[in-house]
């Protein structure tokens, strides 16, 4: 007997878990969005645990793909089972933004979200509820009307005739739609090893005792919508449910709109104002013999390239940072393309005069690099904390925090990681991750040959391509090394706000890539330990009776450095203290 034929439905895969729950999805946000087209999906839904850290890549990846993408998160309330939130709005985007900053903080440092159902209630009409338990429907629905649904996956473990039954018997009860999901943990169905691995690596087992901490089959993966008809070919409205949750979700990542703020104590609107004021004040004071007709020219032509792009106020928190600084007695100093601007030079941001190195400002900002500015400045080692707590203290934790950054599997981490799951022996592991050091080519068979291992021994060669597979993955954030992000208005409504590992630290979720990808401008507050030792020689100076000197007045024409670098006599010359640079 022929099996009967399923036309392609509308059907829109929603509740994906991709990689950025870390050690839980097993495919990169770009894989999911471009299977998806492929198999003619009519839109993906990603809901990561309590977290938008991979929603940027999404976005793009989606965009490139040219499909749909819904934006949301899985939540797991601590006084109710668990639910998947979509945002329908751009409201809804920032109260759930909101509420995952809350629950983030609320349990500490890699402790989950803390949130109780009442404290979603909140999001009110802005969202779509899924829920993943037949439990607590009554008060979902309560709470979120219509836009409150009941998902269900198949099991494929032969019981999903009853399986299904029973959510829709649950669903029809509570006055609730059933939504058809395949609880997508990764995009093709070669990927589930790979799934399995992480949950070892998660749970501290390995693949031989984990038993049920696996899942059964290789089937949460995308499928194509005929065969998706074909599985819930008894509840044709679960499939249609999903076109119109895809429908009602309406918002994109498109819509964020960053305002960078101005100074807490300026009048609105005063910023162009009052940066050109403080140039030419500064310039004043860098030329005390009058300001050069080519240093004129060259101010006024920047400043009216910042007012063109509104940057004024980004370089006038650069500039009050750096005066803290200096007013603290702390030594700091612009450096990278922030030496090409005059206005950086007259503000004190840098001490490098522009004129001495003739670059253009516009290799720093213009029109045509369609790029946010990006400053970057030292401070003293030592002292780089007290420069990071006044800016949380000057704009407020609502307002600044620190950028992420995305740690991601490299050879060794993977082997690592991979071997221990597989049950590799810890000599073998040793082995292998010392004949990869300085090599990220480093599983050909040649190396694993060298660390006296065979490559065909069966265990290890599916160790080693898991590893491969693993390369690139995310494994957990951690923070920028003084990345700054300074929003107008709340920050964690632009993205979630959490916990850093280091005390009275906050971070969003995003990497430096992702809020390039947005627009969104930071400051880099980084911290050098040379500068330290300089201000104290500096100090040394003053208490030997010699002049206070700084940055900018050292003297350039002091030939006692490059005498030393012609004798290849710099050990303690920052930077030119290795043999290939002696």
């Amino acid at each position: 007997m022929t099996a009967p034929a399923y036309a392609d439905p509308v059907y829109a895969e929603l509740g994906i878990t991709t990689n950025f729950s870390f050690l839980r999805g097993a495919a990169h946000p770009g894989e999911f969005a471009h299977q998806a087209k492929a198999l003619g999906l009519a839109a993906i839904g990603i809901a990561d645990h309590a977290s938008f850290a991979g929603i940027v890549r999404a976005h793009v990846a989606a965009k490139e793909a040219g499909i749909k993408l819904l934006i949301g998160a899985r939540l797991d309330p601590t006084d109710a089972p668990p639910v998947c939130i979509f945002v329908k709005d751009k409201i809804g985007y920032a109260a759930l933004s909101r509420a995952i900053s809350m629950g983030r903080l609320r349990a500490g440092h890699n402790k989950g979200c803390a949130l109780t159902l009442a404290e979603l209630e909140t999001l009110g009409g802005h969202v779509i509820v899924l829920a993943l338990e037949p439990r607590g429907l009554n008060e979902l629905r309560a709470m979120f009307g219509r836009n409150a649904y009941l998902a269900v996956a198949c099991r494929f473990d032969g019981n999903d005739a009853a399986h299904l039954a029973e959510y829709a018997g649950a669903a029809r009860d509570a006055h609730m739609r059933l939504v058809a999901t395949n609880d997508a943990h990764y995009h093709v169905p070669e990927r589930r090893r790979l799934h399995d691995v992480l949950a070892c690596v998660r749970e501290g087992t390995t693949i031989d005792r984990a038993g049920y901490l696996l899942a059964a089959n290789a089937e949460r993966h995308l499928k194509t919508p005929a065969e998706m008809a074909r599985l819930f070919r008894n509840y044709p409205d679960a499939i249609a449910a999903t076109s119109d949750i895809a429908a009602a979700c309406t918002f994109s990542m498109d819509e964020l709109r960053y305002l960078y703020p101005e100074l807490p104590d300026a009048e609105p609107g005063s910023s162009q104002a009052i940066l050109e004021r403080l140039t030419r004040e500064g310039a004043q004071k860098r030329y005390p013999d009058g300001v050069p007709a080519k240093i004129a020219t060259q101010i006024e032509h920047e400043l009216e390239i910042v007012a063109r792009l509104g940057y004024a106020p980004y370089f006038l928190t650069v500039h009050d940072i750096v005066e803290f600084a200096r007013s603290h007695g702390i030594l700091c100093q612009g450096r990278g393309s922030a030496a090409n601007s005059v206005i950086c030079f007259a503000l004190g941001i840098t001490g490098v005069a522009p004129d001495k190195i003739d670059l253009l400002f516009e290799r720093f900002v213009s029109d045509a690099r369609n790029e946010p500015p990006d400053i970057d400045v030292d401070f003293e080692h030592a002292r780089r904390e007290e420069v990071i707590q006044y800016i949380y203290e000057r704009y407020g934790r609502a307002r600044a925090g620190l950028a992420a950054t995305v740690i991601s599997y490299r050879t060794r981490s993977a082997l690592r990681d991979v071997g221990k799951a597989m049950g590799i022996s810890e000599d073998a592991i040793q082995s292998l991750t010392g004949s990869v050091w300085g090599r990220e080519d480093g599983l050909k068979d040649a190396y694993v040959r060298e660390a006296g291992l065979d490559p065909q021994q069966e265990r290890l060669r599916l160790a080693l391509d898991l590893a491969r597979e693993l390369k690139g993955f995310p494994r957990h954030l951690s923070q920028h090394v003084g990345g700054f992000v300074i929003a107008r208005g709340r920050l964690d409504e632009l993205c979630p706000v959490i916990d850093a590992a280091m005390d009275a630290r906050t971070i969003v979720e995003w990497d430096k890539d992702d809020l390039d990808a947005l627009g969104i401008l930071k400051i880099d507050v980084l911290a050098l330990g040379m500068l330290t030792c300089i201000r104290k020689a500096f100090d040394l100076i003053v208490d030997a009776g010699g002049e206070r000197y700084d940055l900018a007045n050292v003297p350039p024409d002091d030939p006692a450095v490059y005498d030393m670098l012609c004798k290849a006599d710099s050990i303690g010359v920052f930077q030119v203290e290795s043999r290939a640079q002696m």
